[in-house]
């Protein structure tokens, strides 16, 4: 799976980086067909506590899954993400034993 990495007005240290990579790589084990991931990360309203904002976009071969997360930090608001993601995998993976 291809991973790409969008940081919006900052640049993402190499170790945050490391970290989405590592949990974003996990998904493929709930889903065969995933294509790419494309991670957005953005800095909300710097003033506020809960400002860290990640979206992750993912392309299976038929369709995507999408979730987006606030959280305190980046690292928090990926977990958050990943697992949301793992549930919509299972589920569409659920419903293609179905058919």
């Amino acid at each position: 799976m291809d991973i790409k990495i969008k940081a919006i007005h900052f640049d993402a240290t190499e170790k945050l980086e490391a970290f989405i990579e590592k949990k974003v790589s996990k998904l493929e084990q709930f889903y065969d067909g995933l294509i790419t991931a494309d991670v957005a990360l953005k800095v909300v309203k710097r003033e506020t506590v809960k400002n860290k904002n990640v979206s992750i976009r993912i392309k299976i071969k038929n369709g995507e899954c999408f979730a987006e997360k606030i959280c305190d930090t980046f690292e928090e608001a990926v977990d958050t993400a990943v697992e949301a993601l793992e549930k919509q995998l299972l589920k569409i993976k659920e419903k293609a034993k179905v058919k």
